[in-house]
């Protein structure tokens, strides 16, 4: 597949093809699949490391409860090179746990308006164990060092 870059509005009559991989800037609109080649195994509550939260992907499998807790903004817009602006996805999979995975977040991480304002909905950083055990939460970085964190699913 060639690279190509389009200035102005771009139509697909096929459709395009393909998995995203990688750093995305701009913006894009229509559907995407990501693919996470890479995920990280909490088991435990801890504190996650930045590169285990730049996976994308943390899964836990404990069957006692768990508190993540996100690392510092500071760290974590390091290790994504994040900027005023840059959006974060972060998927926690407790569909092979036992018990309830709770998140928390650390210095230069604090909950949105939106989470503040929701707390049973956006707000709501516990993901059950089992088939409806997975979660997406949406990191937005306000400078390279700080974030507000929602629950998106």
């Amino acid at each position: 597949m060639a690279s190509t870059t389009f200035s102005g509005p771009v139509t697909s009559t096929n459709g395009f093809i393909g998995n995203i991989t990688g750093n995305l800037t701009g913006n894009i609109a229509g559907t995407a699949e990501i693919t996470h080649t890479a995920t990280s195994a909490i088991n435990a509550t801890a504190t996650a490391t930045a590169a285990e939260v730049a996976t994308g992907y943390i899964t836990s499998t404990s069957a006692a409860a768990t508190t993540i807790t996100l690392p510092t903004g500071t760290l974590l817009g390091a290790a994504i090179g994040a900027t005023r602006g840059t959006i974060f996805d972060l998927y926690v999979d407790n569909t092979a746990g036992a018990s309830t995975v709770t998140i928390a977040v650390a210095v230069n991480g604090v909950l949105s308006t939106a989470a503040t304002d929701t707390p049973g909905s956006f707000g709501d950083l516990t993901i059950a164990s089992g088939a409806t055990g997975i979660a997406r939460f949406t990191l937005m970085f306000a400078s390279a060092t700080a974030y507000t964190f929602s629950r998106t699913a």
